[in-house]
């Protein structure tokens, strides 16, 4: 049987690894859902960031992100709609794609790769990143309580 493996080698650009993250919005507070991360394999600076992860081929991206928070949350979310995507000056290999989201259940706790979760308003959010914040998703989620 053939090996399907692609050498990413061979590539100079268009190949991503790709990362579905929720940004969880409570409109009554005002506040966004971030977790803290140890030892990030990947980014060796990352410490807070938004909830998510790898979509497995067989699964659609949405199911991917539900499940993802799930794991890092104990929340239940609907998925509102896609805000953003970035690559990583960090990282460029990372592509992620950040979906608007709300919580409707399930029990919030800390759990795979997250060992602490908080809720902080959008203007707070830059203090906790130790990666970069683009500008226009900065941009994007300080508009979140105004509209």
């Amino acid at each position: 049987m053939e090996d399907n493996k692609i050498d990413f080698n061979k590539f100079d650009k268009g190949i991503f690894l790709v990362n579905v993250l929720g940004v969880i919005f409570d409109t009554k507070t005002n506040k966004i859902l971030i977790g803290k991360r140890e030892k990030d394999p990947y980014i060796s600076k990352l410490s807070w960031g938004f909830p998510g992860g790898r979509p497995e081929y067989n699964e659609e991206i949405e199911e991917a992100l539900k499940k993802e928070i799930k794991k890092k949350t104990g929340l239940d979310v609907e998925i509102l709609k896609v805000i953003f995507a970035k690559i990583y000056p960090e990282k460029r290999e990372f592509l992620s794609i950040y979906y608007l989201c709300k919580v409707i259940g399930g029990q919030e706790k800390a759990g795979e790769k997250f060992v602490e979760l908080k809720w902080v308003k959008p203007e707070e959010l830059e203090n906790y990143f130790t990666t970069s914040f683009h500008s226009k998703l900065k941009e994007l989620l300080l508009n979140l309580k105004n509209g």
